[in-house]
This record gives structure tokens, sequence and C-alpha cells, in this order.
């Protein structure tokens, strides 16, 4: 999926970097960037982030597809990944539920993104006003928050990340989410005196690691501050990391706001049929579609 030609590849070019986001090493963010070469300038941007136990270079493939499309595609490596693995993903996961220090659960990596942006927007190779982003699983967590924490994001694809954090303790539904990262749960059901883990665990967790996730920054408030700009939702139907159950009424809620503003179309929410917590080529091309519409691009 997502091959280019030997042709198309050579038609592209990369650079690399290093941005100092904070003190310590996890605040070292390492860049790729890929576009056409002698591509127009100043070109929209997108911002690309890859999933969990992954790395920037093995969604290479997906950077290449959007850069060989007129975009300057950016991708950086998530906390504890990549050139950032210091430690383990999962040790940082244990180490905040211990210690309360790190977020490395979604919100570290959404201040690393503010601060990508702050570089971006002063490239005048970029235009500023036409920045998207998009994200695959957890890749598509930090691209949601990112952009409601940033309003410099202008057009967003989260795929396969979006969920109702608080919905699913609720309802029983944490166990393929938490079976993902499932260290810190361990060791929190331990320290909490249970057996294994539960319910409470999970919310403690959680309130822990990534503080106001399942409150004041749940999905349904998260969609509400990026209104209004355009937002589509890619989820597989039968994902059990992301129960379309879930965030039925937070989907509807956040429709009627956008239709009530007049602009109707700027937010959708699509769950494939008979997928589960994966990428499909057709969310790859919907996702192409979307950008290029709100970013303006013309299809070549």
């Amino acid at each position: 999926m997502l091959r280019l030609s030997r042709e198309e590849l050579d038609q592209l070019e990369e650079e690399r970097l290093v941005l100092v986001t904070e003190g310590g090493d996890q605040g070292q963010l390492p860049v790729l960037i890929i576009r056409r070469k002698n591509g127009a300038t100043p070109s929209p941007a997108l911002v690309i982030l890859h999933s969990s136990y992954s790395c920037k270079d093995s969604i290479r493939n997906v950077v290449e597809y959007f850069a060989s499309h007129g975009f300057t595609a950016i991708t950086i490596d998530n906390r504890y990944h990549g050139e950032r693995a210091s430690s383990s993903y999962q040790n940082a996961m244990i180490s905040a539920w211990k210690t309360g220090r790190e977020m490395p659960f979604i919100f570290d990596t959404v201040w690393d993104v503010t601060k990508l942006m702050d570089y971006l927007i002063q490239r005048k190779d970029i235009d500023s006003t036409r920045i998207g982003m998009t994200g695959i699983s957890l890749g598509g967590m930090i691209t949601l928050y990112s952009m409601a924490a940033d309003a410099r994001i202008a057009a967003a694809v989260p795929m396969i990340g979006v969920q109702n954090f608080s919905w699913a303790v609720k309802n029983n539904k944490w166990q393929a989410r938490v079976g993902s990262i499932p260290h810190a749960f361990e060791v929190a059901a331990g320290d909490l005196g249970k057996a294994c883990c539960d319910s409470e665990t999970v919310a403690a967790v959680w309130q822990r690691i990534a503080p106001g996730l399942m409150h004041e920054f749940d999905v349904h408030h998260i969609l509400k501050a990026v209104f209004p700009r355009p937002l589509l939702i890619l989820n597989g139907k039968n994902d059990p990391r992301c129960p379309v159950e879930g965030l039925e009424s937070c989907i509807r809620e956040t429709s009627e706001i956008y239709k009530a503003a007049g602009h109707p179309e700027k937010f959708q929410f699509v769950a494939e049929e008979n997928v589960g917590h994966e990428i499909t080529e057709s969310m790859m091309e919907a996702a192409m579609r979307w950008f290029r519409n709100y970013l303006c691009i013309s299809k070549l």
C-alpha cells in the first residue's frame, strides 16, 4: 500500500533535523521532512505521526505518499520511540504512574507538536496558514489533542485513534486499549492492592499519566475545542480499542454544532465496515481528498 515508483521517489528530497522542545533527552525532537524537488513554495504542509512501538522512519512510505502529491510532509518520533527510545515506552508509562513527573501517553508529544509548529510557521517554504495533521493509532490520538491545543493546525484526519476514555471505563470496554500498553496497569493494580487490573485501576492510571483524560479532556470536550476547523475521523467499525458505540453521542453533538454554523461538511466521522484496529488504503485515500480540499492543493 502507498508504494511509489522509482521515478516518483526520485522527485523527492529529504531533510533531517533535531529541535529542542525542553530540557533532558526527551526534549530532543528528531524531525524528518520530505518534499518534492523544485516544488511550489510556499507549499501546504502535513504533519504525520506514527503508532505505538513504531517510529518516524517506519511510516516513511506514508510520508512519501503525501509529499509526492505536493505537500511538505513532516514526521517526528513520538516520546520514547525511535531515536528517543532512551528507555522503553512501557517503562516510561510505569515511571509516569509511579512519579507523576511525565505524561508519555499523548500529552507530552502534544507539547512537542506545538514546538514543531513554532518552527514550521517560520519556514519560508511552508504556507503557515495551510498546515494539516494526521496520525495512526497513538498518532491519531496525538493528532486530535494537538488540533485542540494549537489553532495553527488548519485541518486534521486522526486515524484509528479517536475514542471515549470515560465511556470505556464506565462500560467495561477498556481491555483492548489497556492490552496495548499493559505494564503500567499491571504495576498499578499491584500498588492498589488488587489481584488484577479492573475499571478502578484503569481510571487511576489515566488520571495519573494523562490528567483530565476522562474528564475535561475527554473526547466530547476536545471535539468542541476543534470546531470550526475541518476534522475527518477515520475508525474501523470493529476496532475494540476505539469502540464506535462510545463515540455515538459525541459525534451527534459535534455534527449538530457544525451544522448550526452552516458547515456540516467540515466534520465527518467514518467507521469502515469489517475493519478493526488497522489502516486501509481507502482511509489513506480519504485523508488525501480531505487535505487536498481543505489545504487547497489541486490534484496532480
